[in-house]
């Protein structure tokens, strides 16, 4: 029988409830990489445009858009954002990306999705940066960086680890986003995208996205530190972080973080479970870790799971 919550003490915790839908689409959010990093050539697979019902402006049509979408009435909203998007609304690019990447509304096509997203990074200019939008503009860099590592199949987009790794390392680096410092991380334990391979610079971006509680970071730095497994074994502050992550896991998605925790949880001693909950306790006592929700946007693509810890189970499509 699984353990329902990763606890220092091995016990099993209350029955975790399927995830809740994501909130209501939200206008302020967060950014970023240079242009010089582009060849600025148009991005493949523009989508024909939707006649407009008359907008005065992109910004009347991206309000229109809004205002259907928090009617419930995302269908309708489509042509709207399409004209605002066109016009350069970079809430509008966004939340178009997000739908073809996802297939909500229209039909799933990640060629659309790669041309939003990627039209917020070529625009982005980091002399002027737009910080109203600045959340939307860096997560279009790291969806544009996860189309990066692999491609788009039959399409002009092919892959490119090393600009997938100047996307990531842009957005962690000047702003801060917790997607991409995982992804970065994920670079470093396995040598892509020109990285040499490097458990302890891993660790570092872990860390630094598990500190805004980022739960897979959390996870995977733990289980690092558990293990010892290229960096200085920390058994006890492993399992803290294990269990950090492991409180909030949501299935089917967090599987492998509860995978995690179990395993090292189980081969831990009791002076380790002792001394990881001292840290809990303490912690506790501080200001709590940021509530964190990442937002999947390419949710196939993702960098969902370790890819290079055996135990964990294979990504499945649609995840």
């Amino acid at each position: 029988m699984r353990v329902e919550a990763c606890t220092v003490s091995g016990r099993v915790g209350e029955k975790r409830k399927a995830a809740a839908p994501l909130a209501a689409f939200a206008l302020l959010l967060w950014a970023a990489i240079p242009a010089s990093a582009f060849d600025g050539k148009s991005a493949p697979g523009a989508p024909a445009k939707i006649p407009a019902k008359g907008f005065a402006s992109p910004a009347q049509a991206l309000r229109a858009g809004v205002a259907d979408l928090n009617a419930g009435d995302a269908a309708s909203s489509v042509e709207a954002l399409t004209y605002a998007a066109d016009g350069g609304e970079a809430i509008a690019r966004w939340k178009l990306g997000e739908m073809y990447a996802d297939g909500v509304v229209v039909p799933r096509d990640d060629l659309k999705a790669y041309h939003y997203f990627n039209q917020l990074v070529e625009d982005y200019d980091e002399d002027a940066p737009d910080e109203r939008n600045r959340g939307a503009i860096s997560d279009a860099f790291v969806a544009v960086g996860v189309y990066s590592l692999s491609g788009i199949p039959g399409s002009e987009v092919r892959a490119d680890p090393e600009r997938a790794r100047l996307l990531f390392q842009y957005a962690a680096t000047t702003f801060g986003n917790p997607d991409a410092e995982y992804d970065l991380a994920h670079m470093y334990l396995v040598g892509a995208g020109g990285l040499a391979k490097d458990n302890i610079t891993a660790a570092r971006w872990l860390g630094l996205a598990a500190a805004k509680g980022h739960r897979p970071s959390q996870a995977l730095l733990g289980h690092l530190l558990f293990s010892g497994d290229g960096v200085p074994q920390q058994r006890a502050r492993g399992l803290m972080w294990l269990q950090t992550a492991g409180k909030d896991a949501q299935s089917p998605r967090d599987d492998w973080i509860l995978n995690l925790c179990e395993r090292d949880l189980a081969s831990s001693s009791d002076m380790d479970r002792q001394m990881a909950g001292a840290m809990l306790d303490e912690r506790a006592k501080g200001p709590p870790l940021p509530s964190f929700i990442s937002r999947s946007v390419v949710k196939t693509l993702q960098f969902l799971r370790p890819f290079n810890i055996a135990a964990s189970p294979s990504p499945k499509a649609g995840d």
